[in-house]
């Protein structure tokens, strides 16, 4: 156990906060994580929740699976720009939630800790994505071609302009209209706690 001003000091950095903000971003479980990085899910777990500081071998292996460096975890909050720009350039593309169907997500990743909402620039194509579901909420902004929703039983059809919410945690997946691909900003977050 950490002598009590070393942990002091090393939660002011959140270090956990900020490794759940990019696992969830990424839409990535514990188990995946740890299967990338070598780590048990229950490690990872009790880095998230506060209840272990990693060792820096520990954390730079989280950060290499993330393609983020260390100071992502070290950035001072309080020295941290207001502005932050996200240049098309310099997102990573990965695969959306899918059967391999060829849609992907670029995450617009801001260095701001505490962060609670997530966005991404998705294309998604014809074919049925796979079925999924992931802590938190969904909004889903359709900016070009038509894109199916299907949340539990029910299948909802956007149009450029239309918008939709859903709680993240129930099974959902989505589909563009006539095998044409779909463009779409998908926003993420965690519910706030007794916001129930």
């Amino acid at each position: 156990m950490l002598p009590k001003p070393i942990s002091d000091g090393l939660e002011r950095y959140q270090i956990g906060a900020k490794l759940r903000a990019l696992r969830l971003r990424r839409k990535m479980g514990l188990v995946q994580l740890g299967e990338q990085t070598g780590l048990s899910s229950a490690m990872l777990s009790k880095i998230e929740r506060g209840r272990l500081f990693p060792t820096l071998p520990t954390l730079f292996r989280i950060a290499i699976a993330f393609g983020v460096g260390l100071e992502h975890f070290f950035g001072d909050a309080q020295r941290l720009p207001v502005v932050a720009v996200s240049r098309r350039g310099e997102r990573k593309r990965s695969p959306a939630a899918s059967a391999g169907d060829g849609s992907f997500l670029e995450a617009f990743e801001f260095a701001a800790p505490g962060l609670t909402l997530a966005a991404s620039y998705a294309e998604f194509i014809g074919l049925p994505g796979a079925r999924h579901a992931h802590a938190g909420i969904e909004i889903v902004y359709v900016v070009e071609g038509e894109l199916t929703v299907s949340f539990e039983d029910n299948e909802h059809t956007l149009t450029p302009g239309d918008a939709i919410y859903f709680e993240a945690t129930r099974m959902h997946a989505y589909r563009a209209g006539g095998f044409a691909r779909c463009r779409a900003i998908v926003f993420t977050t965690e519910r706030t706690p007794g916001a129930d």
